[in-house]
């Protein structure tokens, strides 16, 4: 039975799932229970934006507050899941990576080729992504792409609530470390959402709208933003197929490659900076393998190469926007008048 739900209640509803299922799945974070030394349940805070709220009292000791030291709580994550738990981390924002990036890709990622397999590192590490919240440059990056170059990690990336949901249950669920990155932009966007548990497998990316003239390619809140631009191009006469990639390691390679072979012509949108990103990724794939499908080059709509600007104004032109996604299809559909 499914209902209207929130981005961040289904994150809270597959935690809670998957801790009524599992008694080795346990929480830890940053103020995800008192907060400031709050006195109650009824006070417990839930993470700084609130997603884990009323878990405390539901599952008590399984939920941990942790000191602010991340390269010691995502440490001590990893070496519970490599001791049979199946931890989920809190990372709050993906921005503080930098203190604890050594114990997830020199020790999580490596675990199961360092020991031929046999060992199993099932912690999910969650963080909030983006901008568009005004918090600036250190709480506001899109860093997934650095993930997706690790051998070892798994990175997700859901647009949606009910991808939310199903996604974070298969990562709590995987043998693998997971990087669950949650766009704090969607988290009050709502979705018809199953009541029951469900697992979306990894590497199945989502055609969320069938075209025919181009393929749009994005994730987390891009997602949204290309299916805004597909009903301004298709006032224009233009179908545009828009794909959500779910995941970002791995990467649904065939399902991008089908449709570019369909349509012709490929535009793929990343918040990321525009190097080394998600949408240089997908665009090199796609010239390689591909090539004799295009009509035009592969355009990207990214964020620029400057951090994150405090000023609402400068940010909301910092992140990709239909119009700029409508602007790079017609550089595709008809690049002569584009260039002029």
């Amino acid at each position: 039975m499914a209902r209207m739900i929130s981005y961040k209640q289904a994150i809270n509803e597959a935690l809670d799932l998957e801790m009524r299922r599992d008694p080795t799945v346990i929480l830890l974070g940053e103020d995800i229970v008192g907060g400031a030394g709050a006195p109650g349940e009824m006070d417990a805070w839930g993470g700084v934006l609130g997603v884990t709220k009323g878990l405390h009292a539901k599952h008590g000791n399984r939920l941990m507050d942790t000191p602010l030291s991340e390269s010691a709580y995502i440490g001590a994550a990893i070496g519970a899941a490599a001791c049979g738990m199946r931890p989920v981390a809190e990372l709050m924002f993906l921005d503080f990576m930098g203190v604890c990036f050594d114990q997830i890709f020199n020790q999580a990622a490596k675990f199961k080729y360092m020991f031929g397999g046999k060992a199993k590192t099932p912690v999910v590490i969650r963080a909030m992504v983006g901008a568009g919240f005004r918090a600036a440059a250190q709480h506001s990056q899109m860093l997934t792409p650095l993930f997706t170059h690790i051998p070892g990690l798994k990175v997700v990336c859901p647009s949606n609530a009910y991808d939310a949901k199903g996604l974070l249950i298969q990562a709590i669920r995987d043998d693998d470390p997971v990087i669950f990155c949650e766009h704090k932009a969607l988290y009050g966007s709502e979705a018809d959402v199953p009541e029951e548990s469900y697992a979306i497998p990894f590497g199945e990316a989502n055609i969320v709208r069938d075209g025919k003239d181009v393929t749009l390619v994005g994730y987390g809140l891009t997602v949204p933003r290309a299916l805004a631009a597909a009903d301004t191009l298709a006032r224009s006469g233009v179908s545009a197929e828009v794909i959500d990639l779910r995941t970002l390691s791995p990467i649904d390679w065939d399902t991008v490659i089908e449709s570019v072979e369909n349509t012709g012509r490929l535009v793929v949108i990343d918040e990321a900076n525009p190097r080394c990103s998600i949408a240089t990724d997908v665009a090199a794939y796609v010239a390689q393998n591909a090539f004799g499908a295009l009509k035009a080059a592969p355009q990207m709509v990214t964020a620029p190469h400057t951090p994150v600007p405090f000023s609402p104004v400068l940010e909301d032109l910092y992140i990709p926007s239909a119009d700029a996604i409508v602007a790079a299809v017609h550089k595709t559909t008809d690049p002569v008048k584009s260039a002029a």
